[in-house]
């Protein structure tokens, strides 16, 4: 998968989780946001890159 489109989706995903306006939305939006960042830094391993990602807290 486009590393570019998963660190968008990320993105995204982590901005709804933000604004969400219930708890279940903003629940699922950071789960969105958490499988996200497993393909990621699946994608980067893949890719031969070190060091981790910063996550959002």
């Amino acid at each position: 998968m486009d590393l570019n489109y998963l660190l968008s989706r990320h993105q995204i995903s982590l901005m709804l989780a933000q604004s969400a306006t219930t708890t279940e939305a903003r629940h699922a939006h950071r789960g969105l946001a958490t499988g996200y960042a497993d393909a990621i830094q699946s994608v980067r391993t893949m890719l031969g890159a070190t060091g981790q990602m910063v996550g959002a807290h």
